[in-house]
This record gives structure tokens, C-alpha cells and sequence, in this order.
């Protein structure tokens, strides 16, 4: 099988999909087709045997050929016309815009291309915070309390300390503790220059934090092993950038059968039909014996390959169980009935 990654992406998560593509070398067996898109939103081949970080920063990936998106996949230019760039399936690892909003999967989906990723729709609730805690709660799993805002609205807050997060930010850009009255305007500066919304949070010292990722293959939960990340106050940028390069197996969290039944029921709640042919990571809180979504990875940061025994199976096996389109008819037997009626 040939797999086509697809990184880069014009958004503020850009460097960490590089770090996360080039992670998949470790963790692969299948033959792997690099393609990035950089922040011109230009696609380009990158050789599989000399992609390293160094390549993209000094801009040298602008010496690979370019790529351009057709009905029938990628194709780069030829001695006699256009080669097409052979890909089996293709795996979304754009973190963050374009990747999590939904634009590459709207590509794909409009050129009918195999693809491992969230779906449009998963895109939709996934990508903003404020949805996700929306559609969390009527699946029927607990969110942490919440109140969101905009750049226009009077920002009240009664009871410190409250973590306040960027909407559409993932990889805790732009997130801070907030623990004064004073640290406030500060905080506020930060999230919004990245992002037109907030959400503000009660900050729960030592609320115990778990992460989950799993997949549905021929309709059948898939799940890793139950981490408990080792943080200090709160996963920050750097401590996740260095996650997005894990290759080797994390630690299960020493939880109870009981738990482990509950966060996976959580899970599977939030997973339903919705994100179908995508892996996903859910960071969750327990606390007083209940389990809380805290957010969605709708592409986690090296696919979460960490987390499990085989990735490497699992995601090939997934490659094998995606969704199919539904194959509309048009016959236009409406339009014909409409001008047989009047005699045309």
C-alpha cells in the first residue's frame, strides 16, 4: 500500500504537522508518498529519503516539483505532458487549519480520493471549542462549565484561577492560567491575537487528565491504551510540541476496570458516526469518579502512534474500512415531469 501524506498547511500548527510527517517514517511499513502544502497553499512532492525539518525552514522544499490536485489525485509535470503521483489512500496530517477545518477534507471529498481524516462534518465540531462542547453534551458526555466570548464582548470573570483558550487554536497556542485580576488583560492580549473568540474555563488544580485515541474498523471500536499524561500545571506548547515527535509506546494509566469502561464509553459517545473514517485522540478529565471532555484531536500529533501496540496495523486497517460516498443518481426525472406538464 502507498500512502500519501499530506502536511503543512497555512495555519499557526504548520511546523508541527512537519514534525508529525516525518514521524510516520518511524512507524510505517507501507510506502510513503510525502506531500506538503505550504503556506502559498502550493502543493509539492517531497522524496521520501530526504525529508528532514531543515528542508521546509530554509525553503529548499521549493526545488521539489510542484503538485497539482485533479479528479484522479496529485499529478507533477513531465518530458511528455503530466505524471500522475501514484497513492492508494491518502493520510490527512495537517494540524490545525486547513487540516481540522475541514478545506483538505473538502478537496478530497470533492475529488472522491480515499482519505484517512475527519470528514467535513467532523471538522465542523472538532475545529471550534465552543461547538465541541456543544455537541459533547447532547452525545451525552459532561464538559467542564464554560463561557465563551468574542473580541467585542465585556469579558467578566468572578472566581480566579480560569484557563482561557483561543477557539480554533490547537497545540495550547495562545492558552494561559490566569490567576489575578491583574494577569487578565494580559491573557486576554494573547488569545485573541490569535483568534477572534475565546472560551474561559474554570482552572481545576490536580483534575486528573487522561487521553484516549481509537478508530471504528468494520464498524468496530479500536482503541489505544489509556494514558495519563505527565504535565505540571497544564500541557503547554512546548511540552506538546515535543509529544507531536513520540514514536516510542506511552505508559497506561493505572485505572480501575470500572474507569477504563467509563472513558471508553465516553469516547465512543463523542466518536459515533460523526468521525468515521478518521483516528482521533480525546483528552478527558475524571474527577469525583465522572469522566469530562475536555477536547477533540480530531488529527493528534503523530497520529497518536504512541498510544498503541500496532499502529502500524491499525491504521492500515483502517485504510482498508473507510467510508464510502453514497453514489447519487441524477436523472433529472423532476425537471422532465416539470416540462412535460407544460408541453415542452
Amino acid at each position: 500500500m502507498k500512502i500519501g501524506i499530506v502536511f503543512g498547511g497555512k495555519s499557526y500548527e504548520h511546523e508541527i504537522s512537519i514534525v508529525s510527517a516525518i514521524s510516520m517514517k518511524d512507524v510505517l511499513k507501507d510506502e510513503l508518498v510525502y506531500i506538503f502544502l505550504d503556506q502559498d497553499r502550493e502543493f509539492y512532492h517531497i522524496p521520501t529519503n530526504t525529508i528532514k525539518s531543515k528542508l521546509f525552514s530554509s525553503g529548499e522544499y521549493k526545488k521539489c516539483d510542484t503538485l497539482t490536485l485533479k479528479k484522479d489525485g496529485f499529478v507533477k509535470k513531465a518530458m511528455f505532458g503530466e505524471k500522475s503521483l501514484d497513492v492508494d489512500v491518502f493520510l490527512n496530517i495537517t494540524h490545525g487549519g486547513d487540516g481540522e477545518d475541514g478545506l483538505i477534507a473538502s478537496l478530497f471529498e470533492f475529488n472522491n480520493l480515499p482519505y484517512i481524516g475527519p470528514r467535513k462534518g467532523a471538522c465542523s465540531v472538532a475545529f471550534n471549542k465552543f461547538l465541541t462542547k456543544g455537541y459533547a453534551q447532547s452525545a451525552g458526555v459532561k464538559t467542564i462549565q464554560y463561557k465563551y466570548y468574542t473580541k467585542e464582548d465585556p469579558v467578566n470573570v468572578v472566581q480566579f484561577p480560569v484557563i482561557i483558550k483561543p477557539v480554533t487554536l490547537g497545540s495550547s497556542i495562545g492558552v494561559s492560567i490566569v490567576k489575578t485580576q491583574e494577569e487578565l488583560e494580559y491573557a486576554l492580549d494573547v488569545a485573541f491575537e490569535f483568534d477572534d473568540a475565546i472560551i474561559i474555563e474554570p482552572f481545576i488544580a490536580g483534575i486528573k487528565e487522561y487521553n484516549l485515541a481509537g478508530t471504528k474498523i468494520n464498524g468496530e471500536f479500536v482503541f489505544s491504551i489509556i494514558e495519563e499524561p505527565q504535565k505540571a500545571e497544564f500541557l503547554d506548547f512546548d511540552k506538546k510540541y515535543l509529544d507531536f515527535a513520540r514514536t516510542s509506546t506511552a505508559l497506561k494509566a493505572d485505572l480501575s476496570p470500572q474507569m477504563q469502561e467509563k472513558v471508553k464509553e465516553s469516547f465512543k459517545k463523542v466518536y459515533n458516526n460523526t468521525f468515521e473514517g478518521s483516528l482521533i485522540r480525546c483528552d478527558l478529565f475524571i474527577q469525583d469518579e465522572e469522566v469530562y471532555l475536555n477536547e477533540i484531536n480530531p488529527i493528534p500529533g503523530s497520529m497518536a502512534n504512541y498510544l498503541f501496540e500496532d499502529f502500524n496495523s491499525v491504521l492500515t486497517s483502517l485504510a482498508k474500512s473507510l467510508p464510502k460516498e453514497k453514489d447519487i443518481k441524477i436523472t433529472y426525472e423532476y425537471v422532465n415531469k416539470i416540462q412535460a406538464s407544460k408541453g415542452k
